[in-house]
């Protein structure tokens, strides 16, 4: 049964699950120990709490040739939102803590390579520029996201070529045990 729910006040009792699971959401909780409390609390003796995080920016290639391409479009005030959030909890120090802090001892942090592919790259641009928050940055800056979708397309073209592409992404899968 799926239930959309507040990762800081969980409406689950004690104990009531083997497994939690968070995809890429981590690095948007405000407040992240007191969600991983949340989790440990929800989960049974043995539970596993397992989420991934994406990695810094610059190991995550189209993100960041995105957010370099918009810095210079818009170089008064840059779109600054992927290093930010997305990418802006990469620090597995300070994840461990913060899991340690909501009362995780047994914890591991598996950090994975892969290729991110898309049809064009125009469909990264429209991705990035139109279906992300980084589109509310683009319109804080005067920009039009159409727009900024158009050259960020151009500048992925002329370094990935234009048609199929990829290119290396990297998150971290971390696995918490209670």
């Amino acid at each position: 049964q799926w239930q959309q729910a507040d990762a800081m006040a969980l409406p689950f009792a004690d104990e009531s699950f083997d497994l939690a699971f968070c995809q890429f959401g981590a690095m948007f909780f405000p407040d992240r120990t007191q969600a991983y409390r949340e989790a440990r609390r929800v989960l049974k003796p043995g539970g596993y709490f397992l989420f991934s995080v994406w990695d810094r920016i610059e190991t995550n290639v189209f993100a960041d040739e995105v957010t370099n391409a918009l810095a210079r479009l818009l170089p008064a005030d840059p779109p600054r939102f992927l290093v930010r959030t997305p990418h802006g909890y990469h620090d597995t120090a300070l994840i461990r803590s913060e899991l340690k802090a909501a009362g995780f001892a047994d914890m591991a942090i598996d950090t994975r390579t892969e290729i991110s592919r898309a049809p064009s790259p125009r469909h990264v641009a429209t991705a990035y520029c139109q279906g992300t928050l980084l589109r509310n940055e683009i319109e804080a800056a005067d920009g039009n996201p159409e727009a900024a979708a158009d050259y960020v397309t151009a500048v992925l073209a002329e370094k990935h070529g234009h048609g199929a592409i990829a290119a290396k992404i990297q998150a971290h899968v971390i696995t918490a045990v209670v």
